[in-house]
């Protein structure tokens, strides 16, 4: 399960990003995660909750924003959604030599940081 591997480095990059800016908690982390890029949501969000127990993240809500697979054309420039599993072949002259504009994101958008109140 590489969902986990990735919601450590996820957690840990957070931590670094907490203890450079001096927050010490936070409630939200938004992800882009392409649809072509081989991670499971569900999986992720398990894993999140797991690996974020203990530090700045404990309790913090993961956003995953899916961005879909694009595809654009060598040849003709014209652009589809490739869908799952991915269709590499482009539909309005059936070449093969496409690129992959979208769909393999996978990373933080934003950290929602909690604000300290001054009990004073």
């Amino acid at each position: 399960m590489h969902e986990l591997s990735i919601a450590m480095a996820v957690v840990e990059q957070v931590q670094e990003a907490a203890a450079e800016h001096g927050h010490v908690a936070a409630s939200s982390v938004s992800l882009r995660l392409g649809e072509l890029a081989g991670v499971v949501p569900q999986a992720l969000r398990f894993s999140f909750e797991l690996a974020a127990a203990g530090t700045v993240l404990e309790g913090a809500r993961l956003c995953i924003e899916q961005v879909p697979g694009r595809a654009r054309c060598a040849s003709c420039d014209t652009e589809w959604a490739t869908g799952v599993p991915p269709s590499l072949w482009c539909p309005k002259c059936r070449g093969s030599a496409a690129d992959l504009v979208s769909g393999r994101e996978l990373h933080i958008a934003e950290v929602r940081w909690t604000v300290r109140t001054d009990p004073r």
